[in-house]
């Protein structure tokens, strides 16, 4: 997505400078017109904007952490956290990196590499309004924006968003298998969904690009639908809404990702229930 994303912003007319520890991404940017670099601090140097796609928390802090990329970033740079990170993480983050002199806002994004590729994202915008305005020239380039609160909001919204997106992936893919076990294709029973109440994303998209087809390469994987799950659940915990659907999609996503290979895209749900 990260590698769309730049492409998106090259063509745009931004002049864009990357960084990833993968050497056909490097290569994959630098042919869409953008410059690859070796090192983050390399690449965030002078940036006026510093979006950061990365998986976690975890890999956010890390970078934000290291010396060397704070020493390189331009006084008056605003870093946008596009990945999918705790919100409450996010926003401790921001207010640490509020007193030694960078900005910091989140602006996750949902739509899968086809929305990235082709600028159709919903952009979960997060933070003071003084820097989104100074962002959005960015970010729009991605899709819709939609201004969702103060910093953290926006991985609040996310996490959210695809709790629901796992719920309904799971049923919808539980629905078929009981109608398939009946006696009805999945193929017509989707076409039946999705002019009915039942549809959702899951069944006008998930299932028939990537799983009618057998394809399963979605490009999010399951591991990721878990974290932000768990962080979806963890939110719901701590503002005091029991919610036992949550905890039973976790748990059968959880599980899912203990038996099936490692880096298994999500959709491959659906073929685990299967089994």
């Amino acid at each position: 997505m990260g590698g769309a994303l730049a492409a998106r912003l090259v063509a745009a007319g931004h002049e864009v400078h990357g960084a990833d520890p993968l050497a056909a991404a490097r290569q994959r940017l630098a042919e869409a017109g953008g410059a690859a670099s070796a090192t983050v601090a390399e690449a965030v140097r002078r940036a006026e904007v510093v979006v950061l796609l990365l998986p976690d928390s975890d890999a956010v802090e890390s970078v934000l952490g290291d010396p060397v990329v704070r020493a390189a970033l331009a006084p008056d740079a605003v870093v946008v956290d596009s990945g999918s990170s705790d919100p409450a993480r996010t926003r401790a983050l921001a207010e640490g990196l509020a007193q030694v002199g960078i900005d910091l806002v989140d602006a996750p994004v949902s739509g899968g590499v086809l929305g990235a590729e082709n600028g159709t994202l919903t952009v979960m915008a997060a933070g003071p309004d003084a820097l989104l305005d100074r962002v959005e020239p960015v970010l729009e380039v991605f899709g819709r924006v939609v201004r969702v609160g103060p910093v953290g909001a926006g991985h609040a919204v996310k996490a959210l968003n695809n709790l629901l997106s796992a719920s309904h992936l799971l049923l919808t893919s539980e629905a078929v298998l009981a109608g398939r076990r009946f006696g009805i294709e999945p193929a017509v029973l989707i076409d039946v969904v999705n002019g009915s109440s039942g549809r959702s994303g899951s069944s006008e998209l998930k299932w028939p690009r990537y799983v009618l087809p057998g394809t399963f390469d979605s490009g999010f994987s399951l591991a990721l639908m878990v974290k932000d799950a768990r962080i979806a659940r963890g939110l719901l915990e701590a503002t005091g809404v029991d919610s036992g659907v949550a905890a039973a999609t976790l748990s059968s996503w959880q599980t899912a990702l203990d038996e099936l290979e490692p880096g298994a895209d999500h959709t491959e749900i659906a073929r685990w229930l299967d089994r």
